[in-house]
């Protein structure tokens, strides 16, 4: 049988786990297909290479940001194991069915659409014990089955590392870019390096990085306090050449929103991060 080869040059049938089948590799089968009721205009990945660093909370607050100025968003909920948003929004299921195979997003109380595994579980709190394969299965039918309508903006708030759902996400959706979330301790540097690589090696650009938990206001003299210590982000951002787009403090406001009122969360940390997506 004649051998079949991806336009890097590896010989092989298919180009699947091979690590040019990204932007190239996208062309050919990976894509999964858009649900024929969708239409949507970017596709913004929002990543981290380790839990804990507030990366829902960066998707929601850039979600909320585009919202506010008039865009269409809607957020994809690929963290299938640890899935928060709905909780955040104040949401919940079950998603009603459209037809046989197609599922309506729950729209939030600020009209972002949003679709997660906990919208579709009859016990949000029941856990989901599937293998990468399936978690991977999952996400690609959130693309596929899920009626998102028109928006100019779709977020995908991705689970930390580099496994098989961040994989099947950048193989199978034609992500415009990501935004990589990091927080001020050292040991995130490698970390943030880790998951930089991975969006390089599939050809995925990088739209900047945001940092969380950067600093906290004291309430009684204005002060900004940096808990987790000086932040290294600036200087790490001039070695990738890789924007800043934004620094998130401990904000407890935010937290008490997140509790379920996310919708209402306004603030203007991420001012940069939007300009930056309005540029694409």
């Amino acid at each position: 049988m004649e051998e079949k080869s991806c336009k890097s040059g590896c010989s092989r049938e298919s180009c699947e786990g091979c690590e040019h089948a990204s932007a190239e590799g996208k062309t050919n089968s990976f894509l999964a297909k858009l649900n024929e009721q969708s239409k949507i205009g970017h596709v913004i990945g929002v990543v981290s290479g380790k839990g804990g660093v507030g990366k829902s909370m960066v998707t929601a607050s850039l979600a909320n940001q585009m919202a506010k100025e008039g865009y269409r968003v809607g957020i994809l909920d690929a963290d299938i194991t640890g899935p928060s948003i709905p909780k955040m929004y104040g949401i919940h299921g079950p998603a009603e069915m459209w037809g046989e195979n197609n599922i309506l997003p729950v729209s939030t109380e600020n009209d972002i659409e949003v679709m997660s595994i906990n919208l579709l579980l009859p016990d949000e709190e029941s856990p989901v014990i599937w293998r990468g394969p399936i978690l991977a299965n999952m996400v690609k039918q959130f693309w596929s089955d899920v009626v998102w309508g028109e928006l100019d903006y779709l977020f995908v708030d991705m689970p930390p590392g580099t496994g098989d759902v961040p994989l099947t996400v950048f193989q199978s959706i034609p992500v415009d870019g990501i935004v990589v979330v990091t927080s001020p301790q050292e040991l995130v540097r490698l970390i943030v390096k880790k998951a930089l690589h991975m969006a390089e090696t599939m050809k995925i650009p990088v739209l900047g990085l945001v940092e969380n938990y950067s600093y906290v206001v004291c309430p009684d003299c204005g002060k900004q306090f940096r808990i987790f210590g000086e932040s290294g982000i600036d200087t790490l951002a001039e070695e990738l050449e890789i924007p800043v787009l934004g620094k998130m403090p401990i904000d407890t406001k935010l937290a008490e929103l997140a509790d379920g009122a996310f919708a209402r969360a306004e603030n203007g940390y991420l001012k940069d991060a939007a300009a930056a997506l309005k540029n694409l």
